[in-house]
């Protein structure tokens, strides 16, 4: 298990990124949060499978098909057997 903190800049609030981040994420059984930052970045974190939290993290990179993203900056954290994943 391994765990990932995101942040998106760009186009990326009010295209739905949050909630087809949710979608990408259960769908591949992740754990964690998206939300968005005041600044109009949208922060993230993703846990589960080292490749499930790579793929979503490449997502981010592209995000829906209405969104424009410039940066995606990625931390890696310690995992702490989180469960489910929301919309904060």
């Amino acid at each position: 298990m391994i765990r990932r903190r995101v942040r998106i800049t760009g186009h990326v609030q009010g295209v739905f990124f949050r909630d087809t981040c949710r979608r990408e994420a259960r769908a591949r059984g992740l754990a964690g949060w998206v939300t968005n930052r005041p600044d109009g970045s949208v922060a993230a974190v993703f846990e589960g499978t080292d490749a499930d939290v790579e793929a979503l993290v490449a997502w981010c990179s592209r995000g829906p098909s209405s969104a424009r993203v410039d940066t995606v900056e990625v931390t890696d954290e310690e995992a702490q057997g989180d469960a489910g994943f929301a919309i904060l």
